[in-house]
């Protein structure tokens, strides 16, 4: 019988007795509504094939490989492979240093991410997980006036970490190649969102994708998403779970922002990583 267990007071449940390989409808609700709870789930001792790994994740929608598709796995382009593993040549076999900055997934599409979901190949012992900053309750906690300030208030997005200039920093977005960079533009998505599914609002990608606030200055914009930032990965927002081969971790980027763990490159670290969309764009066009 499966079990949910917070795993903090701010965020985060495992539920155990729960085996992705034969989940059924009962299962798969128990998962969602922890999920919209919790904002975190990790179901610990799993062991699932590609296959098996991208029919769960349709479950919550639709998956959208991820525009660093030399990183894609051979058996779905849906999976895309976090490694600092390399070959004997020295090629990089995964992604690494992938999102080490606070942010939202797909938060430079139209079209953002729903969840995204880890499944742990390789993990060295002891490691830290992701850290994931609640900006659920990071809202709910502003002053009224500042929430009659943001509500209804739109940012521009692009890929990228606004915060880091410098390409081939380890805490920058992951480098694009020319042809991957046109398959990314600016977007347009609300500073405060409604959850799609369940309704409550959260701070939406104050930090890493969005550069400016429509009608505010630049300089001014960029300002509005400093303080909101500061504000929403205090630490009594954030929760970082410990990771364990065989762990799947999902998580909804709604209401979150979270930041991959700068790793040790002398210990070996390998995941699989699908990210589900949204049903469609936050802003119509």
């Amino acid at each position: 019988m499966a079990d949910v267990r917070p795993l903090s007071d701010v965020l985060g449940a495992e539920i155990t007795g729960i085996d992705l390989n034969t989940l059924d409808d009962a299962g798969f609700k128990i998962i969602e509504e922890a999920l919209h709870k919790y904002l975190v789930v990790k179901i610990p001792g799993q062991s699932v094939s590609p296959e098996n790994f991208v029919a769960f994740s349709k479950r919550f929608g639709v998956p959208e490989p991820h525009v660093i598709d030399q990183f894609h796995h051979k058996a779905d382009p849906n999976i895309l492979i976090l490694s600092n593993r390399k070959d004997e040549a020295g090629t990089p076999l995964g992604l690494a240093d992938g999102g080490t900055y606070f942010h939202s997934d797909y938060s430079y599409l139209a079209t953002p991410a729903r969840c995204t979901m880890l499944f742990a190949i390789e993990i060295p012992g002891g490691d830290a997980g992701t850290t994931f900053a609640n900006q659920r309750q990071a809202y709910a906690d502003l002053p009224d006036t500042v929430k009659a300030q943001i509500d209804g208030v739109v940012c521009r997005h692009h890929y990228g970490n606004r915060d880091v200039k410098e390409e081939t920093a380890r805490t920058a977005a992951s480098l694009l190649s020319d042809d991957q960079k046109k398959k990314v533009d600016w977007v347009r998505h609300p500073l405060v969102r409604a959850h799609p599914h369940v309704g409550h609002k959260s701070l939406y990608a104050v930090s890493g994708s969005s550069y400016g606030v429509e009608g505010m200055a630049d300089d001014e914009g960029v300002s509005l998403l400093d303080d909101l930032k500061e504000h929403s990965t205090q630490k009594q927002y954030c929760y970082t779970p410990t990771y364990a081969k065989g762990d799947v971790v999902i998580w909804d980027n709604c209401s979150l922002l979270h930041s991959a763990p700068l790793i040790d490159p002398s210990r070996p670290r390998t995941l699989w990583r699908i990210t589900v969309k949204e049903a469609g764009p936050t802003i119509s066009s």
